[in-house]
């Protein structure tokens, strides 16, 4: 009977682990290939924490962040945790970005460290499709408690890198325990053929990769299927995303 509880046991916890390794596995990929194939896998660990940022201080710049996350979260299954400290979150734009409000779980935690705790239980909870926290500093400690319960509920986490005060994007500089670290800049909307405004386009920059090689692109900004877009080439009219290597 001993011997029988002990090898129940151990079936278990190899059963435990193999299930770990095959949410750590899953990835969520951009669709986009010239994208995908900079990442481990062909897209983005799901089981894994992920950085984005602007590259300023202006609104325009943490709204293009925002957005870029919420095409990612959006495109996963499930609800969607959104922590932040403020209540100055934009619905109607994360619904542009493929985003419905019936999917997203809001919660204003009043200052970060309250956002840091609300999305790491929401990461450990498991039944979620993604959980997202907005904050100006992310400590190397935090950071890898948050990756730690993305690995063990298998939910997908994101930080958007929210600059507050003049100099805090300079904090991005700083390492944190994620997966992959992005910043996104605004660049000119798609031209149209009449007068208005087209799709709005981004400068992606993956900066940071575990396991991989960071890497730049031009690309047209989440639809409301939370995919990013391709430049159309001017030269004979076919799809093709524009990147560049850049250091990791």
């Amino acid at each position: 009977m001993r011997s029988r509880s002990a090898i129940d046991s151990l079936r278990a916890e190899i059963g435990r682990i193999e299930s770990v390794r095959r949410r750590s596995a899953a990835v969520l990929p951009f669709g986009i290939a010239l994208l995908d194939a900079h990442l481990p896998g062909g897209g983005l660990a799901q089981a894994a924490l992920h950085e984005v940022g602007g590259t300023g201080n202006a609104a325009v710049d943490g709204a293009a962040a925002a957005l870029f996350a919420a095409g990612i979260a959006a495109r996963t299954g499930g609800p969607v945790l959104w922590c932040h400290a403020r209540a100055d979150l934009f619905a109607p734009a994360l619904a542009q970005a493929g985003l419905a409000p019936d999917r997203v779980i809001h919660v204003e935690a009043g200052d970060e460290a309250g956002v840091l705790a609300c999305l790491e239980e929401g990461l450990r909870h498991g039944g979620l499709g993604a959980a997202v926290g907005e904050l100006a500093r992310l400590p190397m400690v935090a950071s890898r408690r948050l990756q730690l319960a993305a690995e063990a509920s298998g939910t997908l986490g994101l930080v958007v890198r929210r600059w507050r005060r003049p100099g805090d994007a300079a904090l991005f500089a700083q390492p944190t325990a994620a997966a992959t670290r992005w910043r996104i800049a605004p660049l000119p909307s798609t031209p149209l053929p009449v007068p208005g405004v087209g799709r709005p386009r981004w400068r992606v920059e993956l900066v940071r990769c575990r396991g991989g090689e960071g890497a730049a692109f031009e690309v047209e900004a989440c639809d409301e299927q939370g995919r990013l877009g391709v430049f159309a080439d001017l030269g004979d009219g076919s799809a093709a995303a524009r990147g560049t290597h850049a250091a990791a």
